[in-house]
């Protein structure tokens, strides 16, 4: 007997329909087979099936049976076939004997005693149930809260394979889970580190203020222990807070790696991602044999912090300059090619040179020319600000200074700037940084004494075409603070200061 139930497939963080076919034959040798480019974890599965069919009390079918995952040119990854392969199985068997299966999708690994263990992607499939206008999904307790942050389906919460066929055979009810207030939960966010603690740096909290404002890429300058890894930590909390759909589409990509935190249905904080400088290419942008999301996706709709930047290879940072320009990561491979999104924000760290001080004489100082000769110039175009971190005076540390700004005044001003923008360029997808050139020309104009000194800066600064229209960028943010129609000189010359590295190289 023939039986069809149906599971999804990922593709990146894309979700495309997957339909398992479970041909049991009433004649032929007891064998078993999958088809439909299963990997290892697929292909174990039947045994998995077996023995939680077999441990539920049902029983078990001692025929030749073909299990088939149409479509057949796209490959299967993972344990999540586990659950739809043991209810066809059941189906074809006539265990199961109604056709409530038709309204609904599933996923899940199955233990070797019936119960159902979580998987990764879950909040995937909720979304193509969505797009399919399919009633609803059966997926395991755990995963039933990350799925219900979607809305517009039921999510059927099951333990154990036997309430699932109890819940088909309408002999036991399941009642869904309970919708999740995305937007609740966003509100009651909390900032993990305060700029008030950080002493002192009020010219580099400036400049994060305008990045934050603008969602400009910042490269902080300065010796070691001035605050630059403090300030890139606390910088999220002065980001407006993530909207719902952006707060999905992170939770996307965590899912799909299975990173989303234990007990935590939904990722409600703008995400912060350190790596180290020894990571690779692949860690960095994506990729391997089974293409996953590297950590500029992982940063997404968040913050990228490399922190001593130069030390990183100079490969992995070159690889960076495309997701920099296009906010997504494209990885081909033989059969297809995926895209990941990986629009962040870059916020970059480096010492003066590799010994961690600042130039004090000439030899030092061509020190510091061969540690920034470590960077690009294509990848240094790319950052909007470039800002020194100096060496904090001790009265500061002693606590006897002011305490200086913190982040909920911080954040007032960008929310105030962020306003703003959104009614001026579109929503709030769409930021300074994200304007094209011919959107500048239309939203931010100059007036006269603001275009000479922007003349002046691309002759002696020797500005590409790309750092022309940085400058633009981050001057209609800081006029957008100052609350400012128009680009004045003063805002100018305040973009001009940030570009720190152009004077140097």
């Amino acid at each position: 007997m023939l039986a069809q139930v149906h599971s999804f497939i990922l593709q990146g963080i894309d979700p495309i329909s997957c339909e398992i076919e479970v041909d049991v034959a009433d004649r032929g040798l007891a064998k078993t087979m999958i088809v439909g480019l299963p990997d290892a974890a697929v292909k174990e599965s039947i045994e998995r099936v077996r023995s939680a069919i077999g441990n539920s009390g049902y029983p078990l079918p001692l025929a030749r049976m073909l299990v088939n995952l149409a479509p057949a040119d796209v490959r299967k990854e993972g344990p999540l076939y586990d659950l739809p392969i043991a209810v066809g199985l059941l189906l074809a068997e006539q265990v199961i004997q109604t056709q409530k299966h038709r309204t609904l999708l599933f996923a899940g690994e199955l233990a070797l005693d019936g119960r159902l263990r979580p998987v990764n992607g879950i909040i995937n499939l909720a979304f193509l149930a969505q797009r399919l206008g399919i009633e609803g999904i059966v997926v395991p307790v755990d995963n039933a809260s990350e799925a219900a942050a979607v809305g517009g389906i039921n999510v059927y919460p099951a333990d154990s394979l036997t309430s699932v066929v109890g819940f088909l055979n309408e002999v036991h009810e399941i009642e869904p889970q309970p919708h999740l207030d995305v937007e609740e939960l966003l509100a009651t966010e909390s900032t993990a580190v305060d700029f008030g603690d950080v002493r002192g740096q009020e010219v580099a909290k400036r400049a994060i203020i305008v990045a934050a404002a603008g969602q400009h890429n910042v490269l902080m300058i300065g010796p070691q222990g001035t605050g630059k890894t403090m300030m890139a930590k606390a910088l999220p909390g002065i980001l407006p807070p993530l909207s719902r759909e952006e707060a999905l589409e992170v939770t996307r990509i965590y899912s799909c790696v299975g990173q989303i935190p234990k007990g935590q249905p939904l990722m409600t904080r703008r995400p912060v991602r350190m790596p180290h400088h020894t990571a690779s290419s692949i860690a960095m942008i994506g990729g391997g044999a089974v293409p996953r999301p590297g950590e500029v996706s992982l940063a997404h709709h968040g913050v990228l912090f490399l922190d001593e930047m130069p030390e990183f290879p100079r490969t992995v940072l070159e690889t960076m300059r495309q997701p920099l320009e296009d906010g997504y990561v494209t990885i081909s491979r033989i059969h297809s090619s995926l895209r990941f999104p990986a629009r962040f924000m870059l916020v970059a760290a480096m010492n003066p040179t590799a010994k961690g001080t600042k130039p004090t004489d000439e030899f030092s100082q061509r020190q510091m020319d061969n540690y920034l000769s470590r960077l690009s110039k294509p990848l240094i175009d790319r950052i909007d600000i470039h800002v020194e971190v100096p060496a904090v005076p001790h009265h500061m540390l002693t606590g006897k200074g002011p305490r200086g700004t913190d982040s909920a005044t911080m954040k007032a001003q960008v929310l105030v700037a962020r306003t703003i923008q959104n009614k001026r360029n579109g929503g709030p997808l769409k930021p300074n940084s994200s304007l094209s050139g011919r959107e500048l020309d239309k939203l931010a104009t100059l007036d006269d004494p603001s275009k000479e000194m922007l003349k002046q800066a691309m002759t002696e600064l020797g500005l590409s075409a790309r750092a022309y229209d940085k400058l633009r960028k981050v001057s209609r943010t800081i006029a957008d603070l100052e609350g400012s129609e128009a680009i004045k000189a003063e805002h100018m010359a305040e973009a001009v200061q940030y570009r720190l590295l152009d004077r140097q190289m």
